[in-house]
């Protein structure tokens, strides 16, 4: 299992890259057990600051497996048993990234369909290639993608995502850019580094206030108007009282980089 995902560690920066490239990284049972293990062992790992989830090969992730869903058909049930328990091991993974305590940016190339445009969704930011393809196609085989429609339909607008969801369509990196699905569109040598220097400009910042941000954004959003208002200025009360929060901005006033811990 843990081939399926290669991980390097610099500058407060996880780079996770997974390596099936002869499915195109689909999330096979394996793939959506490595990321687990690899998403369980960041949420403790106190020295990384941001994570980066990318894809080895031609593509980023194809979504599912095919060949194996078809598979969990030979059941006595006819695979129902299976695809609950799969759906459910996807849902999981997919909500481990937004609880994580490190933003997760997802560098993207090639394409993400179906789950893989789910994964891509999932994350924190997205960084694209120049002529990466994103599409939720489920509907031309006859499976309407409605488990990566949770994600899809939280970043995108409603009447795009409803379009993608039953034309089956795909979407060029421009057009993910415009409806919010990726932050930045970059030329596809410029992938890695691009993205790379995103990580480290998040990394940068005082790892403790972007933690308790990030948990926060999940938080809020999902409130009414008035009960975000009061969840956001309660979690700012908290970080005023930082002794780091007090020096970065005692050191902003005094023209000094911080002294954080």
């Amino acid at each position: 299992m843990a081939e399926l995902i290669m991980r390097k560690d610099a500058g407060g920066v996880a780079r996770l890259v997974m390596t099936s490239p002869a499915n195109y990284n689909a999330l096979s049972d394996a793939m959506l057990a490595a990321l687990k293990q690899a998403f369980t062992a960041l949420a403790a790992d106190a020295s990384v600051r941001v994570v980066v989830l990318a894809g080895a090969g031609k593509a980023f992730c194809a979504g599912h497996d095919l060949k194996e869903m078809q598979s969990g058909r030979a059941a006595p049930d006819r695979g129902r048993g299976y695809f609950a328990d799969l759906f459910a091991r996807c849902a999981e993974v997919m909500q481990m990234i937004p609880a994580l305590p490190q933003p997760v940016i997802a560098e993207v190339h090639g394409i993400a369909t179906a789950a893989g445009c789910q994964l891509v969704a999932s994350c924190d930011m997205a960084v694209a290639a120049e002529g990466t393809r994103f599409g939720v196609n489920g509907v031309n085989i006859g499976l309407f993608c409605s488990t990566p429609m949770v994600a899809l339909s939280r970043n995108v607008p409603r009447k795009a995502a409803f379009e993608m969801l039953t034309t089956g369509a795909f979407i060029d990196a421009a057009r993910a850019r415009e409806l919010g699905l990726v932050n930045r569109v970059v030329a596809p040598e410029a992938l890695t580094t691009e993205t790379a220097a995103l990580a480290a400009l998040v990394a940068g910042k005082l790892g403790a206030a972007v933690k308790i941000g990030k948990r926060a954004f999940y938080q809020q959003i999902e409130m009414d108007l008035a009960g975000a208002y009061a969840h956001a200025a309660g979690v700012m009360v908290e970080n005023m009282l930082w002794r780091d929060t007090d020096e970065g901005m005692a050191a902003f006033l005094e023209k000094r980089k911080p002294d954080w811990a």
